[in-house]
């Protein structure tokens, strides 16, 4: 790869799908902080609360070189015209039906979202040839695999969740891509993203709206603290910053097919139980005073993963970077965030 870390082009367009979710936000802001011109995408559902998508949107408006389009990327014949119009140079697909445990209650929208937009993508990218498309992938893809660290290279034939199952259908869909029409290509693996501004449906989040609402927190992990599930929590920075890097260093050809598969994650896994104690910590040092969450144990839900660890060592090699916000740093930023979004003393 070519070693032009962090080299944005302001003049490139950016086209982010997902644009008013938890990554596709802060990856916007950034582009836009270094003068890029970014389209963004979002169909605005309501998987969760859409005030906080439209809260982040309202931050990203005073940019003058952000244009945003409420439409859906399973919308192919919409997908097209944006293409059309504004010739994006690098894609970034963050669009997607999020969440295990709800492709098992709502299989339809992730065949919607994940199969057929990300399908659509592919198509416009044929069609309008880019720079670069980068599209998200996940953890879960590594499905009950017990060798750790995952790399790269392991064996992902053994999806636990329809969620998994259609992302690593997408890296299946981009590889085929990149063959036949030599679209440089990466998808990344994130691991447990998390942070300020962060989506409602992820543990760290519920736990805390629980805890103000005067609820016990439930823990899936039969109240087993020997062997309490792993996540390899990654800070949304941290995140951010592998994607601008990848950014400008699409995979070469030459003779191989440009596409390429990175983990991003934090190379650290935390026990859940230890996460929970640090996000009690973090909430006492914002209000002030001690909170202490109610807790619930129950037997791990169809579709989870005893545990999550990313080896970083391939992004390293090829952008120079590995995430490395602690939790405990992550955690405090959400906290305050938190407090003051929601006015809490």
């Amino acid at each position: 790869m070519k070693q032009n870390f962090n080299q944005l082009d302001p003049n490139k367009t950016y086209l982010i799908t997902g644009a008013a979710g938890f990554i596709g936000y802060f990856l916007s802001k950034k582009l836009l902080d270094q003068g890029c011109r970014v389209i963004g995408i979002d169909n605005m559902n309501d998987y969760y609360d859409v005030n906080l998508k439209h809260a982040r949107l309202e931050k990203l408006k005073p940019f003058g070189r952000f244009t945003f389009i409420k439409g859906d990327i399973a919308d192919k014949e919409m997908l097209t015209k944006i293409f059309e119009e504004y010739k994006p140079n690098i894609v970034v697909n963050l669009a997607a039906q999020a969440g295990v445990r709800y492709s098992i209650e709502n299989p339809d929208v992730y065949i919607q979202s994940n199969l057929i937009g990300f399908f659509n993508i592919l198509e416009a990218c044929r069609h309008n040839p880019v720079d670069h498309l980068v599209y998200a992938s996940s953890s879960s893809v590594y499905g009950a695999n017990k060798k750790v660290p995952f790399e790269e290279t392991d064996n992902v034939d053994t999806p636990v969740s329809l969620y998994a199952a259609t992302k690593k259908s997408n890296e299946l869909m981009a590889h085929t891509y990149s063959h036949l029409y030599k679209i440089p290509a990466t998808g990344l693996r994130f691991f447990t993203v998390y942070g300020p501004m962060g989506r409602p449906d992820m543990a760290y989040f519920g736990f805390t709206d629980k805890y103000f609402a005067g609820e016990p927190i439930k823990i899936f992990n039969n109240g087993d603290f020997e062997n309490d599930l792993y996540r390899d929590f990654t800070f949304i920075d941290d995140i951010v910053e592998g994607i601008e890097r990848l950014l400008s260093n699409p995979p070469e050809g030459g003779g191989e097919v440009p596409h390429k598969v990175f983990n991003i994650g934090n190379n650290s896994p935390e026990k859940l139980m230890t996460f929970i104690n640090t996000l009690e910590k973090c909430l006492s040092n914002s209000l002030g005073r001690e909170v202490v969450f109610e807790k619930v144990f129950e037997p791990i839900k169809p579709g989870d993963v005893p545990a999550t660890f990313a080896s970083t060592e391939k992004l390293e090699e090829a952008v120079g970077f590995k995430p490395k916000t602690s939790i405990e740093v992550g955690l405090q930023r959400f906290a305050d965030w938190y407090c003051e979004y929601y006015k809490i003393q």
